[in-house]
């Protein structure tokens, strides 16, 4: 018995490619994929990797909850990428004195020169993609971001 399809009003019907979460997520897929081939071999990180050791490298220490909200990845995503930082002596991590449950990360003088060396290749690689747009429209998409952003936490 084939299934009947629904009919739905005009501007009712989902069409996944004109969806705007999933427009945005093939865009950030792509370009983090692009952005993480360019890094992946030469300094074997993974995209979880990277995004913590950016995180880590504007910042003194940080739990992995804090990394978490930062970068609004998935904890267990975290936890791992962290451990094998860990492992890799690019992240430190520390009790803290106030939370013994607590763990402060940190970069390790390893993982500040692997962020020393990432950063400039993800700052080209932004100035590549946004060189399709000009001064205005950059401002506009930084503001209409933000306008999107802040719908989002509202839903």
């Amino acid at each position: 018995m084939a299934s009947a399809k629904r009919k739905s009003a005009p501007g009712d019907e989902l069409v996944l490619e004109e969806f705007l979460p999933y427009r945005l997520s093939i865009l950030s897929n792509r370009i983090s994929r692009a952005i993480a081939a360019r890094y992946a071999e030469t300094f074997n990180l993974t995209i979880p990797e990277w995004r913590i050791i950016a995180v880590l490298g504007r910042a003194e220490a940080l739990s992995a909850k804090d990394i978490a909200e930062a970068t609004e990845m998935d904890k267990v995503a975290v936890s791992r990428a962290v451990a094998r930082l860990v492992a890799a002596k690019r992240v430190t991590a520390r009790a803290d004195r106030a939370d013994a449950r607590r763990q402060n990360l940190s970069l390790t003088r390893e993982g500040e020169s692997v962020y020393a060396r990432i950063a400039p290749i993800a700052l080209a690689s932004e100035r590549k993609l946004l060189a399709a747009l000009d001064t205005g429209e950059r401002a506009q998409l930084d503001a209409l971001l933000d306008r999107l952003l802040s719908a989002a936490r509202s839903l």
